[in-house]
């Protein structure tokens, strides 16, 4: 068996990792313009979590960081019977997920600071065992109340499209631009597809493991793969564009159009992506009866339902407790110490950390001349992909009007230049298209951003709060609201409260290295690695472990580092297994 999962199982396993991130984009924190107050989203977390009352001296898993992927794994944990704590540095927690409010004479305004695009998450639909975030949602037994939807917005130099699940059919959008060649040549790529998100749909992400236990969790899959072609299994390695090639698809609309997908799930273009991470969003798209969600709160109703998950089987959760130091003896991490704390809070079986690795590794949080110094150079020099700009607007708005509005918009300026360069594609959001919850009424709420294109460099040695800083947002955001004019023209008129986020935002609430986007590792030039480190008992989770950017990716980073905390957590697994729909 062991050898079996060696030459066979394992090298899918590992790259069905990749698919994880096909459920979400991300966008980052913002910072204010206005003077108004503000206020946590999700204010009942203060008064369940553990924001007062002191740790206890030991547990048996210590988590650093609620982000998502730290969520997820002490959601997991907590269920597995595990004592868990979790320590967070900001007032809230959900890291890119947690979201604010603001009071204005017109009443509140509710926006999200990160995810803003998911499907999978409605459990009013049959879940796929290929979506972690689903899977922890459900053996938590927590739900996300979703509206759903079937299409957004593509504002491209050809036009104004409207995308569906029938994008490539005969009437859709590619036969509107490129005519029945583009028609063929979509359908060929889709069928080229198939047997590719087959073999990312055999495995269960809750069947993996980092450690040798996954012979059994992974290994009672293995059926699953006997009609599967090991070649096409291969390919999942691969960079998508050789799929694209593969299938002969030469035409320029829908190259394009991939390359603008896959980076604004992966931060690189379809050179860059991994094709198991298209394979799975290629059928979330264009499943005849694919859906979106659209989370009834915002994305911070998927932090509140993990919170719940986490405290209602015993778990602890620390606001405002930043970890100083992860105590590392004899090769293994013994435990944290938590700022202005000289004790340490001993951690029995593991540490996970859900900080950045750039941030791990240089903000002095590990004495690094403990660890391997190959392993934390080749940790260092992870590629980061550049940060973002973004703006949130409340503005005056009917239901009428929203009526008339996309949920979602693409935005692309101009074909010939790459999606890579800075001020050529945004993507918006108007979540209350679906939500009249986030705004008063004959108001609404938006946010824009641009993916992975802001230079970091043109902000580091700017100060926040200066003349100079103010006006950089300003020039810096103008893209932002041209592009907004195009779907909204008066949206300046409308707007009664902006908010512009900046790189040096995104570094300052969500403590990112640069203020980065996420990782930007290319397919067939370097690989992400698992939660392990070279520390005994001290794992890794988050968008620095696993491909993608998207909420799954790093959902998925949690429940693999807490299946891998310790073997005895194999029992548990198995059971959970047992219960997926």
């Amino acid at each position: 068996m062991v050898l079996l999962l060696s030459n066979y199982l394992l090298p899918t396993v590992v790259l069905l990792l990749s698919a994880l991130s096909a459920h979400s984009f991300t966008t980052p924190s913002s910072s204010s313009t206005t003077t108004t107050t503000i206020r946590s989203r999700s204010s009942h977390l203060f008064t369940t979590a553990n924001e007062q009352q002191k740790p206890n001296s030991a547990y048996d898993v210590l988590i650093i960081g609620s982000g998502i992927g730290g969520l997820s794994a002490a959601a997991i944990l907590s269920k597995y019977g595990y004592s868990v704590a979790l320590f967070e540095s900001h007032y809230a927690p959900g890291g890119a997920a947690h979201g604010y409010s603001i009071q204005r004479p017109e009443g509140q305004f509710k926006f999200d600071t990160g995810p803003s695009f998911f499907s999978g998450l409605n459990s009013n639909y049959p879940a796929k065992s290929s979506n972690p975030l689903r899977t922890i949602l459900d053996v938590i037994d927590e739900k996300v109340e979703c509206i759903p939807y079937e299409t957004f917005g593509l504002i491209f130099p050809e036009g104004e499209f409207v995308h569906s699940s029938k994008f490539g059919d005969c009437g859709g959008v590619i036969d509107q631009v490129s005519g029945n060649q583009g028609v063929d040549q979509w359908k060929k790529l889709m069928e080229s597809m198939e047997p590719l998100a087959q073999a990312v749909a055999a495995m269960p992400t809750a069947a993996i493991r980092a450690d040798p236990g996954v012979a059994v969790t992974a290994g009672m899959f293995l059926p699953n793969f006997a009609k599967l072609n090991p070649l096409e299994n291969l390919k999942l390695t691969k960079p998508f564009k050789s799929i694209i090639d593969g299938a002969n698809v030469n035409d320029g609309f829908i190259t394009n159009w991939l390359d603008v997908l896959c980076f604004c799930l992966s931060g690189v273009p379809s050179d860059g992506t991994i094709t198991a991470e298209m394979a799975m969003m290629m059928g979330e798209f264009y499943d005849e009866d694919a859906i979106m969600d659209c989370p009834v709160g915002g994305a911070s109703a998927i932090v509140d339902a993990l919170v719940r998950g986490i405290e209602k089987n015993g778990g602890s959760i620390f606001l405002k407790s930043h970890v100083d130091e992860i105590v590392i003896q004899d090769g293994k991490a013994m435990g944290v110490r938590v700022k202005n704390s000289d004790a340490t809070i001993e951690a029995k079986k593991g540490v996970i950390s859900n900080i950045s690795v750039w941030d791990l590794m240089n903000s002095g949080i590990v004495d690094t001349s403990l660890l391997p110094e190959k392993f934390v150079n080749e940790r260092k020099e992870t590629p980061a992909s550049p940060s973002f700009m973004h703006l949130h607007v409340g503005f005056k708005c009917s239901r009428e009007e929203l009526e008339q509005l996309q949920a979602h918009y693409i935005y692309m300026d101009d074909w010939n230049r790459s999606v890579t360069e800075e001020e050529n594609c945004a993507l918006i959001s108007i979540p209350s298209v679906h939500d009249d919850s986030l705004a008063p009424e004959n108001h609404a709420v938006l946010h824009i951003y641009t993916p992975a294109t802001e230079r970091y460099e043109r902000w580091e040695n700017v100060k926040r709060n200066s003349p100079e800083y103010k006006q950089l947002k300003e020039e810096r955001s103008a893209f932002l609201w041209s592009v907004l004019e195009k779907v909204i023209p008066d949206i300046r008129e409308r707007s009664v409260h902006h908010q512009v986020g900046t790189p040096l935002t995104h570094q300052r609430f969500l403590n990112r290295h640069r203020g980065t986007y996420g990782p930007a590792i290319y397919a067939g030039e370097a690989s992400f690695p698992f939660p392990n480190t070279p520390v005994k008992n001290l794992l890794m989770c988050g968008d620095s472990c696993f491909p993608g950017i998207g909420v799954p990716a790093v959902a998925g980073s949690g429940l693999i580092a807490a299946n891998s905390v310790s073997l005895d957590s194999i029992g548990k697994q198995l059971e959970l297994l047992g219960t997926l729909k």
